[in-house]
C-alpha cells in the first residue's frame, strides 16, 4: 500500500495561515458582538437609555435642590421639629409607590405606573412651592414620594427586561451618572435661587422637569415586555401601606418626649412594620441569610446610614457651623459626583471583583466618611472637610449601591424583575426614611429638652456609623465567587 504523502511546506504554511485568519476573524466578530451586547446605546436600546437617564436627571435635581433649601424653608415657615418629616414623608410614601408600581409593572408593563408617578411627582412639587405651612409642605412631599417610588420602580423593571445581562452594569452606572449634572449645578443653583428669589421658586421651577423627561421615556417603555403577575399582589400592597404606617408611628413616637405615649406608639409601630416587612422582603432578609436576603438587608442598612447623614449635612454646615447655603451645597455636589465615579468604577470591575469584596470596600469608605463628617460639627475642624468627607461617602455609596442592585438583577427570576426590584428598592427607601426620621426625631426630642442641634447631630451621626459597621457583617452573605452570579445571569 502506498503511503500518503506529507503535505509540502508551502501547502502546510498556507493552510496554517488560513486557519489563523479564520480564527482571528471569528474572535473579532465575537469581540464586536460582545461589545455591542454590553453597550446600552446599541441599536434598539438608545431611546430607552436616554429616556431613563433624563428621568433620573429630573428626580436628581429635585432631591438635591430641596435638600439644599430646606433650612431656608424652616427659617420662613418655622417647624424645626418637623425638619426630618420633610424627608421621611417623602420616603415613607415612596415605600407604597415602589411596591404598587413593581406589581403593576409585572402585570401590565411599566408605562402606566411610570406616567402616574410623573404626574403625582409634579403635583407634589407645586403643592410644596405654594405651601403656607410646614404641614402642607410635608403633604406635598408625601405626594412626591409616591410618584418618585413609582418612577424608580418602573425604571428598574425596564433595565431588568430591556437590557441583556452584560449591559446591566453599564446601564446602572449610567443611571448614577444622571446625578452628575444635577450634582454639579443643582445645589448651587438652588442655593442662589433661594437667596435671590426665595425658596418657593425652587419647587415651582422643578415641576416641569419630570414631565419633559417622560415625553422621551414613555415611547421607549412601551416596548418593554410585560412580566408575570404576582399571585399575592393585593396582600403585598396592603403590607406596603402597613409598613409605611408602622414606620411613621415609630418615628413619631421617638420625637414625642412623653414616656408612656412614646412606648405605646413605638411598640405598636415596630410590631406593625416588622409584620409587613416579613411579607414584603425575601424570606431570611431580617437574618441576612446568604444570597438575595443578605443583599436586601445590606441595602437597607447602607441607605439608613448614608441618607441619615446626607439629609442633615446642610443643617450641620448652615445651623451649626454658620456657613452659607451655597457653601453647604458643595458637600452635596461632592457626594453626588463621587457617587457617579464609584458607580463607573464598579461597572468596569464587575467581571473581575466579587460582589462581596466590592461591597466591603464601599462600606469601609462610608465608615471613614461619616467619621470625617462628624468631626465637622466641632468648631475647631476646618469647614473644608465637609465637602471632602461627603465626597468620600459618595464614592463608597457608588460602589456599594450599584453592587447590590446588580446582584438583585442577576438573581431575579425571569418575569419577576418588578417584584425583585420592589423588594430591593423597598429596603433602600425604608432605610433612607428611618435614617432621616431618626435624625429628625432626635432633633425634635432635644429641642423639647432645650438641647442643641449640634448635640443631636453628634448623637445621630455616631449611630449611623454603628449602622455601617453592622452592614459589614450582613455583607458577608454576598457570594465571594463571580461564577455564582454568572450562572444565574445567563
Amino acid at each position: 500500500m502506498r503511503r500518503p504523502e506529507a503535505p509540502s511546506p508551502a501547502v502546510s504554511n498556507e493552510r496554517r495561515t488560513t486557519l489563523i485568519t479564520e480564527s482571528c476573524s471569528h474572535q473579532n466578530e465575537t469581540s464586536a458582538a460582545e461589545r455591542l451586547d454590553e453597550n446600552p446605546f446599541a441599536h434598539g436600546r438608545a431611546q430607552l437609555t436616554f429616556g431613563l437617564i433624563l428621568t433620573i436627571v429630573a428626580v436628581a435635581f429635585q432631591a438635591l435642590a430641596i435638600a439644599t433649601v430646606l433650612p431656608a424653608v424652616v427659617a420662613d415657615l418655622g417647624g424645626l421639629n418637623l425638619y426630618g418629616w420633610a424627608f421621611s414623608a417623602f420616603l415613607l410614601t415612596q415605600l407604597v409607590g415602589i411596591v404598587a408600581a413593581g406589581l403593576l409593572s409585572d402585570e401590565r408593563g411599566p408605562v402606566l405606573p411610570f406616567v402616574l408617578g410623573v404626574l403625582l411627582f409634579a403635583v407634589g412639587l407645586l403643592i410644596g412651592g405654594t405651601a403656607p405651612s410646614m404641614p402642607v409642605l410635608i403633604a406635598g412631599r408625601a405626594l412626591q414620594g409616591f410618584g418618585g417610588g413609582a418612577i424608580i420602580s418602573a425604571a428598574y423593571v425596564a433595565i431588568g427586561r430591556g437590557f441583556p445581562a452584560s449591559a446591566k452594569p453599564r446601564m446602572l452606572a449610567l443611571m448614577s451618572t444622571g446625578w452628575v449634572v444635577p450634582g454639579l449645578v443643582g445645589p448651587a443653583i438652588a442655593g442662589l435661587m433661594a437667596e435671590a428669589l426665595g425658596w418657593r421658586s425652587v419647587f415651582i421651577a422643578l415641576a416641569p422637569l419630570p414631565l419633559l423627561a417622560a415625553l422621551m421615556a414613555v415611547p421607549s417603555l412601551r416596548r418593554v415586555p410585560i412580566g408575570t403577575p404576582h399571585p399575592q399582589a393585593r396582600a403585598r400592597l396592603i403590607s406596603a401601606a402597613a409598613l409605611a404606617v408602622g414606620t411613621g408611628l415609630a418615628l413619631t413616637a421617638v420625637g414625642l418626649g412623653k414616656p408612656i405615649l412614646t412606648v405605646g406608639l413605638l411598640i405598636g409601630g415596630v410590631a406593625l412594620a416588622l409584620r409587613a416587612l416579613r411579607r414584603l422582603l425575601p424570606e431570611g432578609t431580617l437574618r441576612a441569610e446568604p444570597g438575595m436576603p443578605a443583599a436586601v438587608a445590606t441595602m437597607g442598612l447602607i441607605n439608613l446610614a448614608f441618607f441619615g447623614v446626607d439629609a442633615f449635612v446642610p443643617l450641620a454646615l448652615v445651623d451649626v457651623r454658620r456657613s452659607s447655603i451655597a457653601f453647604a451645597s458643595l458637600a452635596l455636589t461632592a457626594g453626588t459626583i463621587a457617587w457617579s465615579s464609584g458607580s463607573w468604577l464598579q461597572a468596569r470591575t464587575a467581571s473581575r471583583v466579587s460582589r462581596r469584596t466590592m461591597e466591603r470596600i464601599g462600606l469601609t469608605l462610608l465608615a471613614t466618611a461619616i467619621v470625617v463628617t462628624t468631626t465637622v460639627l466641632l468648631p475647631q475642624t476646618p469647614l473644608a472637610l465637609g465637602p471632602i468627607g461627603w465626597g468620600i461617602a459618595g464614592l463608597g455609596m457608588g460602589l456599594s449601591y450599584i453592587t447590590l442592585n446588580l446582584t438583585m438583577l442577576e438573581l431575579a427570576p425571569r418575569g419577576q424583575e418588578g417584584n425583585a426590584s420592589s423588594s430591593m428598592q423597598l429596603a433602600s427607601v425604608l432605610g433612607s426614611g428611618l435614617g432621616t426620621g431618626i435624625g429628625g426625631a432626635l432633633i425634635a426630642l432635644l429641642h423639647l429638652q432645650r438641647g442643641g442641634v449640634q448635640q443631636a447631630l453628634l448623637l445621630h451621626f455616631s449611630l449611623m456609623l454603628a449602622i455601617i459597621l453592622l452592614a459589614l457583617v450582613t455583607a458577608k452573605g454576598l457570594p465571594s465567587e463571580l461564577s455564582a452570579f454568572r450562572g444565574r445571569s445567563q
